[in-house]
């Protein structure tokens, strides 16, 4: 009878012992789960402080590329603080270093008043050396519709949005949160056959304005 009576006692700790276990395991939070192809988003920022007479087209074009891609987002650099996309205005073409620019690293983009002058957009241009720090290159001679086309397009293309295959392009050097793609070091994007022909010597066609490696 005793013996009965420890069993059953037994028994019954073990059971309580058993469902305190469970309910501790039942209320621990599980692990957050990241959904596998999840799309991270890459912040990159610039500053156009010397970029003056250019921050409407700059801010349109910036625009462009936020509405169009959705694992890059540009915003602009607080005073003072370090920016990947340095944007300064210039007497000279416009040029850019190619990317794709990574979070932490640093290229420049020059807006050249000469290719205004010439009739050019302001918002595309700006739109089109946004492209290069994002890792593309040009697609000269090319319709409109390309942004990349750069010049090429003529003077009344007003396009200031990448097509589909760019848009594409810019998610793929992005993808998983890192620009997958190695920058191009020191590599500048030229906006002039003459500007550029003062330093190097043509290894491909020169059209009107195109940007060539120097």
């Amino acid at each position: 009878m005793l013996n009965s009576i420890v069993l059953k006692a037994a028994g019954i700790a073990a059971a309580i012992t058993l469902t305190t276990v469970t309910a501790a395991s039942a209320t621990q939070a599980p692990a957050p789960h990241v959904t596998e192809g999840a799309a991270a988003v890459v912040t990159l920022r610039y500053d156009d402080s010397r970029a003056g007479g250019w921050e409407a087209a700059i801010a349109a074009g910036v625009a462009s590329w936020n509405s169009n891609v959705d694992n890059v987002k540009l915003v602009e650099a607080a005073p003072g603080a370090r920016a990947e996309i340095q944007i300064v205005a210039t007497n000279g073409w416009p040029q850019a270093t190619l990317g794709p620019v990574r979070p932490g690293g640093q290229v420049r983009v020059e807006l050249g008043s000469q290719a205004v002058t010439q009739g050019h957009d302001k918002t595309r241009i700006a739109a089109h050396e946004i492209g290069h720090s994002l890792g593309l290159p040009d697609t000269k001679p090319g319709p409109c519709s390309q942004l990349m086309s750069g010049s090429s397009a003529g003077t009344s293309c007003r396009n200031s949005v990448p097509n589909a295959t760019e848009q594409s392009r810019v998610e793929s050097f992005y993808a998983n949160g890192l620009a997958s793609r190695t920058p191009a070091d020191g590599r500048i994007l030229v906006k002039s056959c003459m500007e550029s022909s003062r330093s190097v010597a043509f290894k491909f066609p020169c059209h009107p304005y195109p940007d060539l490696l120097v």
